[in-house]
């Protein structure tokens, strides 16, 4: 039986030990299987958690389903990050029926551009200072994206006029993006060390982890 054990924990070793990840193949599978995992839940608190933060704009929605895509551009980079937020958003339209094609790209806009600039200057700072560096910046540089995307798209989107739009950015439209993205900046840094600890520590360690809970 003990031989046994030990032959299942060096075939699980086998499968995810980090000496191994470095050829590339297995960092790949974790790519797809996690940003696959990530990519799901954020479809679902997306479509579970969502209620308004600014009184006098009760149509702007927050939800959390920025939090696990941020997630995933930190660990696996901003280029997962933002096919992780186009897969979403096109499955979060089909799902809910609401906003269509202006509504994928809004959607879009919105967390790739949060998702691309975070990851993009966490990859190349990957400390604490680094981490909260991205998360101050990148929610500056969605608002200012969505400030000209609303602009621009919300006429065409919700059928109004581009002058109601502009009376709405300072009371509604700037202050929501703000502090959306503070919101979900401030999460991420509070989940995102124990979620890649998780994603790092070999499955063989967790099935033996998992063993000696049952015994």
């Amino acid at each position: 039986m003990k031989k046994l054990e030990a032959l299942e924990v060096q075939n699980f070793q086998g499968f995810f030990d980090p000496g191994e990840e470095k050829g590339g193949i297995l960092v790949e599978q974790k790519k797809l299987v996690y940003g696959g995992a990530l990519a799901g839940l954020s479809l679902a608190v997306s479509l579970l958690i969502h209620f308004p933060l600014i009184p006098q704009a009760p149509f702007l929605l927050y939800d959390p389903g920025d939090i696990p895509i941020l997630v995933a551009g930190f660990k696996f980079g901003p280029e997962l990050g933002l096919l992780l937020t186009a897969v979403v958003a096109v499955l979060f339209a089909l799902i809910t029926g609401q906003g269509g094609p202006w509504g994928v790209l809004m959607h879009f806009l919105a967390t790739g551009s949060y998702v691309v600039v975070a990851g993009f200057i966490y990859q190349r700072r990957r400390t604490q200072n680094g981490a909260i560096a991205s998360l101050i910046i990148a929610p500056l540089f969605m608002t200012a994206i969505m400030t000209g995307a609303n602009l621009l798209v919300t006429p065409l989107y919700m059928g109004v006029e581009r002058e109601i739009v502009k009376g709405m950015l300072l009371p509604a439209i700037i202050p929501f993006n703000l502090l959306k993205g503070v919101i979900n900046g401030a999460i991420t840094l509070l989940v995102y060390k124990k979620i890649s600890n998780f994603i790092e520590e070999p499955l063989y360690e967790r099935r033996k982890a998992a063993t000696r809970v049952r015994s």
